[in-house]
């Protein structure tokens, strides 16, 4: 079990076959490329994962698979632990097999937009069941609600396994707010790869990175060097990977870390409906971006 977890984690896709079933082939390759690029834990079925369009059974046989490729090298947090039934999310908590997972995402409700003590009840009766630590995910984009600061404070205050939060609002006052009051062993971690050496500047602990798919040496490294005070490295690595942003989630996630995947010869560009594959014009323009990356020497 662990405590305090920090540094780069990345959000992994699931690679899919032309027929829309999961490519454990490449699943592996993917692992073993974002490992020995670096990063510091694996989160496979976030949202990057495409865990919406999977069904119990296949989201239980990925992680198993993770668990395996992984052997114990670095710590899984598993991200299929949101939803806005809290009774039947406590039930799947309760009754789940956590052995090989060393914490749980687990997103706030999405579509009924609920109020800040309804958010802040949801999540003790989660931390009532959870047998693992929990990281909250706030995640105003898709689930039209957003966990303001004092929600996240109460919640870390009031249980040591809410160990952190993934905050992708992108907003660094209210980040900032958490960071000046949080408790010790509370970690708060970028959800916006574009804001990460921002946040990591303003005392923030790491990332859970969607580009750490497709380059984890160099978003892993921008990471501790913004975390050991080199901001120069760190600036300069930023700026190198920084273009990419846009064309990575100009057609939403994960449409464009598969369409970079495909380039780098990881897996298809393949999703599932109702997400589709990128658009060419745009496919050619992430190529493009990408290849300028490819060609800088860092």
């Amino acid at each position: 079990m662990i405590d305090l977890i920090k540094g780069t984690g990345v959000a992994l896709i699931t690679p899919f076959n032309k027929d829309k079933t999961v490519d454990y082939t490449a699943y592996g390759k993917i692992i073993e490329h974002v490992i020995s690029g670096g990063v510091d834990f694996l989160v496979p079925l976030g949202s990057t994962g495409e865990t919406a369009t999977l069904n119990e059974e296949e989201s239980r046989k990925i992680l198993d698979f993770v668990i395996d490729v992984n052997n114990g090298r670095l710590p899984i947090v598993a991200g299929n632990f949101g939803g806005n039934n809290t009774l039947e999310l406590c039930r799947k908590i309760e009754d789940y097999n956590f052995s090989g997972i060393d914490a749980i995402l687990s997103s706030s409700p999405a579509y009924v937009k609920p109020n800040q003590e309804g958010i802040f009840q949801h999540y003790i009766e989660i931390e009532k069941v959870s047998s693992v630590p929990i990281i909250i995910y706030n995640v105003p984009g898709r689930t039209k609600s957003n966990i303001e600061s004092q929600t996240t404070l109460r919640l870390a205050n009031y249980s040591k396994k809410f160990i952190g939060i993934k905050e992708a609002t992108g907003d660094l006052i209210q980040t900032t707010r958490i960071l000046k009051n949080r408790p010790n062993n509370f970690s708060v971690l970028s959800g916006d790869d574009e804001v990460t050496l921002a946040m990591i500047a303003s005392g923030g602990d790491g990332v859970i990175s969607v580009m750490a798919n497709a380059y984890p040496a160099m978003f892993s490294k921008m990471s501790k060097a913004a975390l050991n005070n080199d901001l120069e490295n760190a600036r300069k690595l930023n700026f190198a990977c920084y273009d990419l942003h846009k064309w990575l989630y100009i057609e939403g996630n994960p449409v464009g870390i598969k369409s970079a995947m495909q380039h780098l010869g990881f897996c298809s560009n393949e999703v599932r409906l109702p997400l589709h594959t990128m658009n060419k014009e745009n496919a050619q323009k992430l190529k493009e971006c990408m290849d300028n990356i490819n060609s800088i020497a860092l």
